[in-house]
């Protein structure tokens, strides 16, 4: 926020916890490490739904896996659920991307990335899109624990 700047990933698979910690990995590398090379620790704000949500065991599997692979402790605020009224992504960065995006039909998602990338306020906001061209299954569950010895 203080480098007003908003990073949005696209794809063309599904919305899942390992996209939502592919996302982070890719902010990590391209942008976050190269700002705050001394870091130990990466605070996330989240929303309280959908494949980040703060009672998936999948997306807490997937966020351990993540922090292991970047080296870092990963902490999770979630934003209470149905509330973006809280989340200041909801505020700094969507409004400005909808204008930019407005009455263009997103035949591939070059074009998608190209419109948002315009997205500009009087403030100097910059908005960095990126395209992830993994494919994310749907429908995983995280191993259960046996409560046996």
């Amino acid at each position: 926020m203080a480098r007003n700047g908003g990073y949005v990933h696209l794809n063309t698979s599904h919305g899942t916890s390992e996209f939502c910690c592919d996302r982070v990995a890719h902010w990590w590398q391209q942008h976050g490490s190269k700002h705050c090379p001394d870091a130990r620790r990466l605070l996330l704000l989240c929303d309280g739904g959908g494949s980040n949500a703060s009672n998936r065991h999948v997306f807490k599997e997937a966020l351990q896996k993540l922090a292991d692979r970047l080296g870092l402790d990963i902490r999770i605020a979630h934003y209470p659920p149905y509330c973006p009224k809280h989340n200041p992504i909801e505020h700094r960065l969507f409004p400005h991307i909808a204008p930019a995006c407005r009455g263009v039909v997103f035949h591939s998602v070059a074009i998608a990335k190209q419109f948002m990338e315009k997205a500009k306020t009087t403030t100097g906001l910059n908005v960095t899109v990126g395209i992830l061209t993994g494919v994310y299954g749907t429908g995983k569950n995280a191993p259960q624990i046996s409560s046996k010895p």
